[in-house]
């Protein structure tokens, strides 16, 4: 894989997928909302890209997700705050706050120890929300459409911000993928001790990421939440995590629009699966599942780096002939 740092192209790749989702919603309507959930969820699976690729996988990212949009819920619901700007920023600096005090405990550990550690942590909370009736309990909030520039966001409009904002995003994570921090996740990953050796913090980096993580995971909870229009303890339960990892794995860690594609997939196959077989779609949805693992072991966005090499190869071959 390429990794040369190439701030334009990373731009016009980024620009150009924000074109492209913003034309398929608005030329398939019907598909907004899917769109919009696939798009939340997707950049909470981009924050575990960055665990990743450090070799540690975090099962608790529905922590982070679950406290982005109870945020923005008790906000509307107690102090009757509805600026998407003002909401958004609270969700996810509350959430990447909250990574930060409990990512100095698990950068400590490695392995099960941490996807058990965040695991736990998770279920803490889910256990917190649905006894406490001051927190909603288990029926959790109602969330109403949020107002920018003083108007209300209709639905259009909404999924409109929520997929500008989710392009400017995967683009600045991407520019952080090529940069000197980003590039140390797999080296870390390969080997940590040299790592330490060459005089790099493994440590200090991963706890960088775990905050990047909640961040994005705080982030894509309050975009969710708008899109859904009511939050409830059920996006800290451990199923609700273990989907955000398999949305990483299934859109693959090469870069960061992979989670974006991964969730957008998935999203497409469950909805597909509901639709036309209601009774089985759990089965059909699992054959899916693992037939996209089995068959491209890579993620998705392997299926670009195939053709990559592909037209390389035929590119060698007309040169040798010439």
């Amino acid at each position: 894989m390429n990794t040369t740092f190439n701030p334009q192209r990373t731009g016009m790749v980024a620009a150009a997928c924000t074109v492209v989702a913003l034309a398929v919603g608005y030329a398939f309507p019907q598909w907004q909302f899917l769109l919009a959930v696939a798009l939340s969820k997707g950049l909470v699976a981009l924050g575990l890209v960055l665990l990743l690729r450090s070799g540690l996988a975090s099962f608790g990212q529905g922590l982070y997700y679950c406290a982005g949009a109870y945020s923005v819920g008790m906000a509307m619901t107690y102090l009757e705050w509805n600026n998407l700007v003002v909401l958004l920023v609270g969700a996810t600096l509350l959430a990447a706050v909250l990574g930060g005090i409990l990512g100095f405990l698990l950068a400590r550990y490695r392995d099960i120890f941490f996807a058990m550690l965040t695991l736990a942590l998770s279920m803490i909370l889910y256990g917190l929300l649905i006894r406490n009736p001051v927190l909603g309990g288990s029926d959790g909030f109602n969330v109403y459409a949020p107002v920018i520039f003083g108007e209300k966001l209709s639905r259009p409009a909404l999924f409109a911000v929520t997929v500008i904002l989710t392009g400017v995003t995967v683009w600045a994570i991407q520019r952080y993928l090529q940069s000197r921090a980003g590039r140390l996740g797999p080296a870390i990953k390969d080997n940590e001790v040299r790592v330490e050796y060459l005089g790099a913090s493994a440590r200090r980096n991963i706890h960088l990421n775990y905050i990047l993580a909640a961040g994005l995971a705080g982030f894509g909870g309050g975009l969710s939440s708008f899109s859904i229009g009511h939050i409830d303890p059920d996006m800290a339960f451990w199923t609700t995590s273990g989907e955000f990892v398999f949305i990483a794995i299934l859109g693959g860690t090469r870069n960061a629009y992979a989670p974006l594609l991964g969730a957008i997939v998935l999203e497409l196959i469950r909805s597909l699966a509901y639709q036309y077989a209601p009774n089985t779609w759990q089965v059909v949805m699992g054959a899916s599942m693992l037939a996209l693992i089995v068959f491209l072991p890579g993620g998705l966005i392997s299926l670009t780096q195939r053709a990559l090499e592909k037209r390389r190869a035929r590119q060698h071959a007309q040169e040798a002939g010439l």
